[in-house]
């Protein structure tokens, strides 16, 4: 089959591109770094600062199998350019938020806004990318970006709340979307789906928004309120019912908004179950050990920042190589060895707190490995899904990616951060404070932080030293049960993906 030439603008437009996710990427955990400090000014309670961390994840991935469809549909440059502008627009009302809520309702539009923007990402790449291993070494950059954008945007956030206050982590956003909107304007290309003729399918649109929405809330619910809450589980039992219904749906149209017939390829199946099991363990791990970083060892949000960067520095690095390994071995071995190393780093501050405790050294050490098998994982897994799907359901495939890498995130934020609260709250011992206080102090480290801080003296000492080993003892637990979900992907991996899979256009 004949191969069209290259667009001459494709390295531009991948430039473009990587602005635009590594805007988006680094708001899902830009707030990690600034939460002290907005807990110290707006006073939100503990479900309120749990919507602002989660409430933008939880939009945009409730939002992209719809804007997925709608770019293939009205345009995806266009669709683009739109979800900056209410990106901007959102950066403002939250520089400007002056209650818990506000942030809240801004967070929120941020999300629909990320959600407009992500999948054009992938789906403008599949265009100007017609070369299987260009196209491959531009998905190993887009891979590099997003995860080193969730894992660089802590850092940013310090350099930014150290001398400007939180309200500048949303500030940065404005001139930089001013100038991706003025490049993307000229370099970026328009581009629609074939098959996106036919009536809008809006009771598909209700149904995945509300399924999708249901879950993320039903889960996040869960891991606050425990299981004897009826409330979650309404949430899920929504979700399943709205879900299902909405699979079926699709699978009876002709031009559905979601091709879910993809997940019948075991590949794509594979790389989407690849991407969002180590998400769940890094998005939680991210937040965990940025809040262990300040509210534990007492460190300004700009050295808890720079104390990340071992992640993205070996996730970059092993994402620009994770191509070539493709070339040389199987993506099955690739793929699976990549999960192990995650796994293998996420159970290292565990295993050390059994002989030796945890200090940054051993923190470090982790993040490292994490972000060397994360870096390998999520970017073979990328190429794998993209290359798997026909090039007319690439809006599919990218809607599907990229809410395993948001739902992930923001899965692991529910779960995995409150188990670690719940483990928290069981290792301190009792204090001895009036009621009220203490159970203010027994609710979040960061509550205890504050506490701390207006009490002073010996007492105030006393109480961030105890809440400070608690939540240590806390964290490493909840790191452990991250590793056995990369590990469970890596089975995964190795069970189903074929032996002779190589990453070519399939289609």
């Amino acid at each position: 089959m004949h191969t069209p030439a290259p667009d001459p603008r494709r390295w531009i437009v991948l430039a473009i591109l990587s602005g635009s996710l590594l805007l988006i990427s680094m708001d899902t955990t830009i707030l990690n770094v600034a939460f002290p400090s907005l807990v110290g000014d707006l006073r939100p309670g503990a479900v309120q600062q749990l919507w602002i961390i989660d409430v933008y994840a939880l939009a945009l991935s409730g939002l992209l199998v719809t804007a997925g469809a709608l770019g293939d549909r009205w345009g995806r440059k266009r669709l683009l350019m739109a979800g900056f502008g209410i990106f901007s627009a959102a950066s403002l009302m939250a520089v400007v938020a002056t209650e818990a809520w506000h942030l809240i309702a801004a967070r929120a539009l941020l999300g629909i806004g990320g959600a407009a923007i992500m999948p054009a990402t992938v789906s403008i790449l599949r265009t100007v990318f017609t070369d299987a291993k260009e196209r491959a070494f531009a998905l190993a950059v887009w891979a590099a970006v997003f995860g080193g954008g969730m894992a660089l945007g802590p850092v940013v956030g310090g350099l930014l709340v150290q001398d400007h206050g939180w309200h500048s982590a949303f500030l940065l956003n404005l001139p930089v979307a001013a100038v991706i909107v003025a490049a993307g304007l000229r370099y970026l290309p328009e581009s629609r789906s074939p098959r996106s003729s036919g009536r809008w399918d809006w009771w598909g649109v209700g149904q995945s928004v509300v399924g999708m929405l249901a879950l993320a809330g039903g889960i996040k619910q869960l891991g606050k309120s425990g299981v004897a809450d009826p409330l979650p589980w309404t949430l899920l039992l929504v979700a399943a019912v709205a879900l299902t219904v909405f699979v079926r749906r699709q699978t009876r149209l002709d031009n559905p908004l979601l091709q879910v017939r993809l997940f019948a390829e075991p590949a794509f199946s594979v790389a989407a179950t690849a991407i969002f099991l180590p998400m769940v363990g890094m998005g939680a791990i991210l937040f965990l050990v940025t809040q262990w970083f300040q509210y534990g060892e007492g460190y300004t949000p700009l050295q808890a920042g720079l104390r990340l960067l071992p992640a993205p520095l070996a996730l970059i690095a092993a994402s620009m190589v994770a191509p070539s390994l493709m070339q040389r071995f199987a993506i099955r071995h690739v793929l699976g060895a990549g999960l192990v190393v995650l796994a293998a780093g996420m159970a290292l501050p565990w295993t050390l707190q059994q002989f030796t405790g945890v200090g940054y050294p051993a923190l470090a050490a982790a993040l490292a490995v994490m972000g060397l098998g994360a870096g390998t994982a999520t970017t073979v897994a990328s190429v794998t899904l993209v290359s798997a799907a026909p090039a007319a359901e690439v809006s599919s495939a990218a809607a599907i990616e990229e809410t395993c890498y948001e739902l992930g995130s923001a899965m692991g934020v529910a779960v995995l951060g409150s188990t670690a609260a719940a483990l928290y709250r069981g290792n301190l011992p009792d204090l001895e404070l009036d009621g009220p206080t203490a159970a203010a102090a027994r609710d979040s480290v960061g509550e205890a932080a504050h506490i701390a801080e207006r009490l002073g003296g010996s007492v105030g000492r006393a109480l961030l030293d105890t809440a400070s080993h608690a939540y240590t003892l806390a964290i490493a637990p909840a790191f452990l049960m991250a590793g056995g979900l990369a590990v469970a992907a890596a089975a995964t991996s190795w069970a189903l993906i074929p032996r002779d899979l190589r990453p070519t256009e399939n289609h």
